[in-house]
């Protein structure tokens, strides 16, 4: 059949899907008009421009996908080349491809398209924690437009609440409560919920630490964000492109103007053990295995889960298991939790 022309589809996580809008045909008794061209990569493989012939596929109760193009004297090819658009096409916000990536993302965090997902995961457990904002909730105050970005939550009122399926005054009291109790979670916290691609629970903290404020992040370079624990170009660039992006920066000052913590307390690290890391295995008698860690990276040390070349130092405590038998394999100093000690003092 023929491609007639080819839109953008922007997904839950803000993903760029190029589909092809097809006259329409019969696959195994199913009229079939569109068909998905994954992304530009895919695009290019297949040489596709609009006015193509094209063969299409439709395997089990898969979206229908482009397998090729036909060409011959009965078939001409199509002239108007496909672009990516550089805006987004439900938000206009910008549209950034990662190096070494296929795919095109939006990185409006108040995207429609990707609300959804955005605020279940600002609310959930792990991040600002908001119990009784699950699935229910989210899609009454994402399809009643209650809700159109994260900072929204922090605009509902009871009898907002109160006009949604299954709210008595009680239910919509305890899920107010859980909005307010969340203002006064830590920067790491925040920095997680705004969902920069790559920016995990970890990475958060490291980055409130390191910044010690929201606006500190907001304004780093490539080069002050590379500084922090764990964040290599990957993350240094993600990071970048969602604070270049204006919807964003003013999504931060909405969560400033509701109340929530933007700073924290700048960490200001030993250097002692800089540059080393450590593994820890076994019991320890007088640590937790977190405040081991703590204590190591309080000193500039790094911990990892796992023993290898780059390993300085295995601390094993007692029933210490396989790591410690990687050590010894690698030939990595193995330590007791006194040597740490020691080390840490200086």
């Amino acid at each position: 059949t023929k491609i007639e022309d080819i839109i953008v589809q922007v997904g839950r996580t803000g993903k760029l899907t190029p589909v092809a809008m097809l006259k329409p045909v019969s696959i195994g008794g199913t009229t079939v008009s569109r068909a998905t061209l994954h992304n530009m990569d895919e695009i290019v493989r297949l040489g596709v421009k609009i006015g193509d012939w094209v063969e299409v596929e439709r395997g089990g109760d898969v979206i229908p996908k482009v397998n090729r193009v036909v060409e011959d004297k009965d078939h001409l090819r199509g002239h108007k080349t496909f672009r990516m658009p550089q805006n987004c096409p439900v938000c206009g916000g910008q549209v950034v491809r990662t190096e070494g990536e296929a795919d095109h993302r939006c990185v409006n965090a108040n995207c429609p398209a990707k609300l959804r997902e955005t605020i279940l995961h600002f609310a959930s457990r792990g991040v600002m924690n908001i119990d009784g904002m699950g699935d229910a909730l989210v899609n009454q105050l994402t399809d009643r437009g209650l809700v159109r970005n994260v900072a929204d939550i922090y605009k509902i009122t009871k009898d907002d609440l109160l006009k949604l399926e299954r709210f008595a005054d009680k239910s919509a009291q305890n899920v107010l409560n859980e909005i307010e109790a969340s203002k006064k979670l830590p920067l790491d916290r925040v920095i997680y919920g705004l969902g920069i691609r790559f920016v995990g629970e970890r990475t958060a903290q490291f980055l409130a630490e390191h910044f010690g404020s929201m606006n500190a992040l907001m304004n780093a370079g490539e080069e002050d964000l590379l500084e922090v624990e764990e964040v290599g170009p990957r993350i240094a660039q993600s990071i970048r492109e969602f604070f270049q992006e204006p919807k964003n920066r003013e999504l931060v000052e909405q969560l400033r103007r509701a109340g929530l913590t933007l700073s924290g307390k700048k960490k200001e690290r030993g250097t002692k053990l800089a540059g080393k890391t450590f593994v820890l295995t076994g019991t320890l008698a007088h640590y937790t295995r977190d405040e081991a860690k703590k204590l190591i990276e309080d000193a500039g040390g790094r911990v990892s889960g796992s023993v290898s070349k780059k390993t300085d130092y295995v601390v094993a405590g007692d029933d210490a298991g396989s790591k410690l038998d990687k050590a010894k394999q690698l030939r990595v100093k193995v330590i007791n939790e006194s040597e740490m000690a020691n080390l840490v003092a200086g």
